[in-house]
């Protein structure tokens, strides 16, 4: 099966096109491996919502929840073994990508319990459990770029364990969350692990800062209304510049020579949400080789179908990012609040999608024991 021309000039580009969504149903009719044919996708990214609408939304799970509840196992225990089998599957499926491209991309990543964002130690814990229950060198463990989530980005580094850093909206978190790699890295450098074996991406989130930025500056009114639609691709180009600078520099140089990676932006929340805004907005000026777009099924077949890719990003374009910034902070928007704003109520929409995926297994594992 040939690959769409549009979704391959982005692979050839350097853009890592990853599926964010995953599903029994998508592993059992065979859609996944078709977009990977077909569309170039060459990963997979969950998190509690996608589980949480996969599971909730099919009678697919039915048949093993039923005899899981049989085995007596907590809700707790079903919910881990449903996800983990399909990022399981999803992981073999990919297997020869993550063969192919040096374990770069054939990643499928799996999200901590959002519920433990803001404790250390349990983060780094479930980490570890989840990369040895998975069992799969390509499963990516996923931990948020909260304060507390930073030391245990580096600890799970250190213990050889790759890491996508997700919940990241500020170029100031997105330093940090650098130099936790880096330092994790180190670590695993000191402790006798092979670096060429890690590696890490970190998650960008850009449609969700515009949709902040712009009700903000729709109160403001007048003149800070032209600059609505800007902020979500200024901030990942000003990002995208600290990449630049960050694996450029002495410190990573060091790590480099005993092999290695370095850790690839991610541009997450890439569906737009302003049907004002040209539905591949996101992916169309945020080519940079190398990073990874991680796309719902919706933004991957609008690129498929329309996609025209602007010039990469450099470090010219950091800096028209960071003026972009600069003039929405003039007029009048507080943006290290909307950063602020939009981690929290990213933790908490992982915490509430988590809440009601218990909620579901639960009912129906009482249901298979009535």
């Amino acid at each position: 099966m040939a690959q769409n021309p549009r979704t391959q000039a982005l692979s050839d580009a350097g853009v890592s096109i990853w599926l964010d969504d995953l599903s029994r149903d998508r592993l059992r009719t065979g859609n996944l491996a078709e977009l990977l044919a077909s569309h170039n996708v060459v990963g997979v990214t969950t998190n509690p919502s996608i589980f949480q609408a996969a599971i909730s939304g099919s009678e697919e799970y039915d048949a093993d929840i039923t005899r899981l509840a049989g085995e007596g196992k907590s809700v707790d225990e079903v919910i881990e073994v449903l996800t983990t089998d399909d990022v399981r599957s999803a992981a073999d499926l990919f297997a020869d990508v993550y063969a192919s491209s040096h374990g770069f991309d054939g990643r499928v990543s799996i999200e901590v319990d959002p519920r433990l964002a803001h404790e250390t130690e349990k983060t780094i814990e479930q980490a570890k459990h989840l990369h040895a229950v998975v069992g799969r060198e390509n499963v990516m463990i996923k931990i948020p770029a909260t304060e507390e989530g930073l030391p245990a980005i580096t600890a799970v580094i250190a213990e050889g364990i790759s890491v996508n850093v997700t919940l990241i909206f500020s170029v100031e978190r997105y330093e940090a969350v650098i130099d936790a790699y880096l330092s994790g890295l180190e670590q695993a450098a000191a402790g006798g692990h092979d670096l060429s074996t890690i590696h890490s991406v970190a998650s960008f989130f850009v449609s969700r800062v515009d949709s902040e930025i712009d009700a903000r500056l729709e109160q403001l009114g007048g003149e800070a209304e032209t600059l609505r639609g800007s902020a979500g691709v200024a901030n990942a180009q000003a990002a995208f510049g600290v990449y630049l600078t960050s694996f450029a520099a002495e410190r990573f140089e060091a790590l480099k020579a005993q092999g290695a990676n370095v850790q690839r932006a991610l541009w997450a929340s890439t569906g737009v949400k302003n049907p004002d805004y040209p539905d591949t907005l996101y992916v169309d000026r945020l080519v940079a080789d190398p990073t990874v777009n991680t796309m719902p099924e919706k933004t991957l077949f609008a690129a498929a179908d329309h996609a025209a890719p602007e010039a990469a990003l450099t470090a010219e374009t950091a800096v028209t990012g960071e003026a972009v910034l600069e003039r929405v902070a003039e007029a009048g928007v507080d943006v290290a609040d909307v950063f602020a704003v939009l981690e929290r109520e990213g933790v908490e929409k992982f915490e509430k999608a988590w809440i009601e995926l218990i909620a579901t297994v639960s009912a129906s594992v009482e249901a298979a024991r009535a």
